[in-house]
């Protein structure tokens, strides 16, 4: 799904541009009250686990392939407003440092992969854990739904992007039919990724997920031959510092190693075929005029180290070092975001006793 550069013109490339830019203020501001002791470690490892499973692309029908988008994972497990930034560490990392979708469609990509994705998603999955019995299964099932549903919408999202400027003249039905089909198959692959995701971090730490928060039930007790609300039972007082650090660290370092693997050793057996964009975009004449990517002199391009000829030693410390990074680039921005989102908090009550 990442559009490269020549796909789209000057002007509705421009326009996406002023609506990512939107997307990313308004999350930078929603990110603050999503950004607590428990997600704010946890979002930069997000943000590294989808860029480690994007390189694993799978085969979903002949000659073509599909990978992760991630905007359903990212929303269920850091909050939307998180989840829209997540993505868009991940595309900026993709097209500065390994020339994976364009630069100038950088605005495209980020309206089509980070924020469509993640508003159906999450929009989906709240509406899913609204009706469905209040249990962890549940948050599974919906998360699976979500992303199922998400990948598709992206695809329709470039198509009407793509009426509206493409550069090429090729029948919008046409494209329409190409893309929304082999994306629905992509997208039982994104649901698949996403439940077992969900699944296994909900299996050791479900606090740790902001989907899933508020639906504990609540402890019955028999009154009376009467069912009713046990009381609330108030937390044990726990030191801040052991609160902050406790939660987190087995979860973080299991998700870091497990993103080095899948990237730098899993990456190499993953589907050489194009993915669903590409071959769509091939099939139809949609890439007639595309354009070379501004860091195709990258020394990481086309996701491989430069002067290393080993092709599994390449990509695997390509993957690596794109983990490394992204990991860096993504705990930097929500430390920066939870830092603004604390100052802030502290303001009125120093105001108050001033």
């Amino acid at each position: 799904m990442h559009v490269p550069d020549g796909f789209i013109n000057a002007p509705t490339s421009a326009v996406t541009g002023v609506i990512a830019a939107g997307a990313v203020a308004v999350s930078l501001r929603g990110a603050r009250r999503e950004l607590d002791e428990r997600t704010a470690p946890l979002a930069g490892l997000v943000a590294a686990f989808i860029f480690a499973v994007q390189m694993l692309n799978f085969p979903v029908a002949a000659g073509t392939s599909g990978h992760l988008l991630g905007g359903a994972l990212a929303a269920i497990l850091v909050g939307p407003y998180t989840g829209v930034l997540c993505v868009c560490v991940v595309l900026l990392m993709q097209g500065i440092l390994f020339a994976d979708g364009g630069l100038t469609a950088l605005g495209v990509n980020i309206t089509d992969m980070a924020l469509v994705t993640t508003v159906v998603a999450y929009a989906v999955f709240r509406g899913l854990v609204k009706v469905l019995p209040r249990r962890r299964r549940s948050v599974t099932v919906a998360s699976f739904v979500a992303a199922l549903l998400s990948v598709p919408a992206a695809s329709v999202a470039f198509t009407l992007i793509y009426a509206v400027g493409g550069t090429t003249d090729v029948a919008i039905g046409k494209v329409a039919t190409a893309m929304i089909g082999v994306h629905v198959l992509i997208g039982i692959g994104e649901a698949a990724i996403t439940a077992l995701t969900v699944g296994a971090v909900i299996a050791v730490r479900p606090d740790l997920v902001y989907g899933a928060r508020g639906l504990e039930q609540r402890l019955k007790l028999r009154v009376g031959g009467e069912l009713v609300d046990a009381p609330a039972a108030g937390p044990a007082p726990v030191p801040a510092a052991a609160t902050t650090a406790r939660p987190h660290r087995k979860l973080w370092i299991t998700g870091l190693v497990t993103s080095l693997v899948l990237a730098g050793f899993v990456s190499f057996y993953a589907s050489a075929s194009p993915d669903g964009l590409e071959k769509v975009a091939h099939d139809k004449g949609i890439d007639q005029k595309e354009e070379a990517h501004a860091s195709a002199d990258s020394p990481l391009a086309d996701y491989g180290v430069k002067d290393i000829s080993d092709a599994r030693l390449s990509g695997g410390l390509a993957g690596v070092i794109g983990v490394g990074v992204t990991v860096a680039v993504g705990s930097g921005v929500f430390w920066v975001v939870r830092r603004r989102r604390t100052a802030g908090s502290e303001t009125p009550s120093s105001q108050a006793a001033a």
